[in-house]
């Protein structure tokens, strides 16, 4: 089984940014216990923001273990760890960067998910992303589901299941093309993204300083 059952939100953020750093920063992948604890509490592309401890991230890892998740790779000055969900899950690079950005930030938009994963993986529309949204969302134990349109929204979300079924109500399939971010939200996604890359950067320093 894919979930033999519904994660936490300790387990999905650790394995949000396992997935996140392995793609962002593969020079400090597998990531040790304070690298992985700096990208669980990072300030920018998480919501909700956390202050996860140590000691929540090392339980959260082992509860990932436990279900096959994640594993602790050693041989180094410090254990690692790496995820295990492209076999557990079954993702291509492309499933990865979608599965990362809803494990880390929730329910998003098809444009959102685009704008967002260009680092992780460049998709070449909007339509590419929603449809391997749907893909993922019609497999038998599937990943993602597309939520109900909020009043006054033009574009429905997506989410991931990894926590269970969301409690917002779930959207009836639908074949109209999504609409794309405004220039201003463009811009906004630009500057999370340069953040981003200073914070991992800066975490990926520390972690090879050993501070």
């Amino acid at each position: 089984m894919r979930l033999p059952r519904p994660l936490d939100p300790v387990e999905i953020r650790v394995a949000g940014a396992l997935l996140e750093k392995e793609l962002l920063t593969p020079d400090v992948y597998p990531m040790t216990l304070q690298g992985l604890v700096a990208a669980c509490n990072q300030r920018t592309s998480r919501e909700p923001v956390t202050d996860l401890t140590a000691a929540e991230v090392t339980a959260g890892l082992d509860r990932l273990r436990e279900l096959v998740l994640a594993w602790k790779v050693t041989g180094s000055r410090a254990d690692k760890w790496e995820h295990n969900l492209e076999a557990k899950w079954q993702l291509e690079k492309p499933e990865k960067a979608l599965v990362a950005l809803l494990l880390l930030r929730g329910p998003q938009t098809a444009a959102e998910l685009r704008a967002r994963s260009d680092r992780m993986h460049e998709f070449a529309s909007v339509e590419a992303v929603e449809e391997l949204l749907r893909a993922m969302a019609a497999h038998p134990e599937p990943l993602t589901v597309e939520l109900g349109r909020r009043p006054g929204q033009k574009e429905t979300r997506w989410t991931h299941l990894a926590g269970g079924t969301p409690a917002e109500e779930v959207q009836v399939p639908r074949a109209s093309a999504p609409t794309g971010p405004s220039a201003i939200e463009r811009r906004l996604l630009t500057l999370e993204e340069r953040l981003d890359t200073v914070e991992a950067e800066l975490a990926a320093l520390k972690a090879s300083l050993g501070a």
